[in-house]
C-alpha cells in the first residue's frame, strides 16, 4: 500500500511539473509583473528613512583595581536602567524642543520615541543609540542630541559621573529603509507563486478532455472508437471507427 501511494506521488509531481513546463511563459510573465509591482512600490510610494548612531559608555575610572571592578559590575547593572531612561519624556522632551528649533522637527514625543532604538551587547558598557528619520541629517541631530540631554540630566538623576559619548552620529545618506533588493526579490517570488497558482488553479477547473488516455485512467471508461478531424475545406471525408482493434473505414461522398 504504502508502494503504491508513492507512485501515486511521484506521477502526481511529474503531472505538476509538466503542467509548470508547459506554462513556462506565463509563469515568467507573471514573475516579471510581481518584479516590476515591487520596483514601483519600494522607489516611487516609499518614502526612504536614514539612521544615525551614537555609542554612550558607561564606565567609572578609580585607582584601586578591585573598587574598579566592582564599580564595573555596578556600571554594567544600571545598563538596563540608562536604556529605559533614554526614552523617558525627562529626556526626549528637550530633545525634541531643540530639534524644533534646530531642524525645524514636525513630529511630536511619540514618533520621536518610535524613531529611537537602542542596544547593548552583553557584558557591554556601551549603548547604541539609534534614530531614523526621513532626513539623513535629521536623524543624526537627534541622537547627537539625546547624548548630549542624556550625559547632563544622569549626573543630577543618579548622582554619578559615568557617561561619556565615545561616538557622534554621523549623517548617513544611504537608506536603511526600504530594502529595494529585498523588496524586488520578494515581488519576483510572489509573482511567480501567484502565477504558478492561477496555472494550477486552471488545469484542475478545465474539464476538456484532451485524449483518450484520460478517458481510461483518469475516469476509467472504455474507448470505443475514435473520428478523425473533419475539415470544412475538403470535399471528401474519412471517418474510421476502431472497434475491437478492428478499422472499418467509412466514406461517403458530400
Amino acid at each position: 500500500m504504502i508502494e503504491k501511494a508513492n507512485d501515486e506521488k511521484n506521477i502526481d509531481i511529474r503531472q505538476l511539473w509538466g503542467l509548470l513546463r508547459k506554462n513556462i511563459v506565463s509563469l515568467v510573465l507573471w514573475m516579471l509583473c510581481g518584479g516590476v509591482l515591487a520596483f514601483l512600490i519600494s522607489f516611487i510610494f516609499l518614502t526612504p528613512k536614514y539612521s544615525a548612531t551614537t555609542d554612550i559608555l558607561v564606565n567609572q575610572k578609580v585607582d584601586n583595581a578591585q573598587i574598579q571592578y566592582n564599580i564595573q559590575q555596578a556600571d554594567l547593572q544600571a545598563i538596563n536602567t540608562y536604556k529605559d531612561v533614554l526614552k523617558k519624556d525627562v529626556i526626549l522632551s528637550p530633545v525634541l524642543k531643540q530639534i524644533r528649533q534646530q531642524d525645524n522637527y514636525k513630529g511630536n514625543l511619540d514618533r520621536l520615541q518610535d524613531a529611537i532604538s537602542i542596544e547593548n551587547q552583553t557584558n557591554s558598557q556601551v549603548l547604541s543609540v539609534t534614530v531614523t528619520d526621513k532626513n539623513a541629517y535629521t536623524a543624526a541631530d537627534i541622537a547627537n542630541t539625546i547624548s548630549e540631554v542624556f550625559s547632563k540630566k544622569i549626573k543630577k538623576m543618579m548622582k554619578v559621573n559615568n557617561v561619556t559619548v565615545v561616538t557622534k552620529a554621523s549623517a548617513n545618506t544611504n537608506p536603511v529603509f526600504p530594502n529595494k533588493k529585498l523588496n524586488l526579490l520578494i515581488g519576483l517570488v510572489l509573482g511567480l507563486l501567484i502565477g504558478g497558482t492561477i496555472v494550477v488553479i486552471h488545469s484542475l477547473l478545465d474539464t476538456t478532455v484532451k485524449d483518450e488516455k484520460f478517458l481510461t485512467d483518469e475516469l476509467e471508461l472504455i474507448s470505443l472508437g475514435a473520428v478523425s478531424h473533419m475539415s470544412k475545406k475538403t470535399n471528401r471525408h474519412a471517418v474510421s471507427v476502431l472497434t475491437n482493434n478492428q478499422s472499418v473505414a467509412l466514406r461517403r461522398r458530400v
